[in-house]
């Protein structure tokens, strides 16, 4: 697996292919073909390999909360190590055994908040959604500039354009606080 996530690293999924796995191994792709029967199995078995990097999980501390922002840190970290994580995020494939155990981890984290099961799940995904997208905003584009528009029909834009004020560093920890308290508090 190895092999395959230092080519995934190097230049993204499209550079995963079973050939130039085997070639990065020395090897002919019919010799991988007698362990994996698809690159779909290789790009399973990368996911929960990466993910075994979110180990040793920290353990539970007195605010759950703080045990969770701890862990989506570690995965704004894994995602940021391997940015074609995300692409694969998506896929109807099994979870791997890191995958699971990934999980169930969260979910001791989140033993002593009195809520449903499913509202635990509802906030791991959207944890995982905040991660997700604050990596995807690093790696865009900026936005758009408004230079060259008319502004004077947008009062509200003008006001805000003139007195911006300073983005402050805490987004990431204030957006998951405030999400993952709003999704517990059941």
């Amino acid at each position: 697996m190895a092999a395959a996530v230092a080519l995934a690293d190097a230049d993204g999924l499209a550079a995963v292919s079973m050939r130039a796995v085997a070639g990065a191994l020395g090897t002919g792709a019919g010799s991988l073909y007698r362990y994996l029967s698809s690159r779909d199995d290789l790009l399973d078995l990368m996911t929960d390999r990466v993910i075994g990097e979110l180990r040793p999980y920290p353990e539970p501390g007195p605010d759950p909360m703080d045990t969770l922002l701890e862990l989506a840190g570690r995965q704004l970290g894994l995602y940021r190590r391997h940015p074609w994580l995300i692409d694969l995020l998506t896929r109807p494939s099994g979870i791997g055994p890191e995958g699971l155990a990934w999980f169930d981890h969260c979910l001791r984290v989140l033993g002593p908040v009195r809520c449903s099961s499913a509202a635990k799940f509802e906030a791991l995904a959207m944890m995982t959604g905040v991660v997700t997208l604050f990596v995807r905003q690093e790696r865009a584009a900026p936005p758009p500039a408004f230079t060259g528009f008319d502004l004077t029909a947008y009062p509200h834009l003008i006001a805000a354009f003139g007195d911006p004020g300073a983005p402050r560093a805490d987004l990431f920890e204030r957006a998951l606080r405030g999400l993952l308290g709003a999704l517990l508090s059941q």
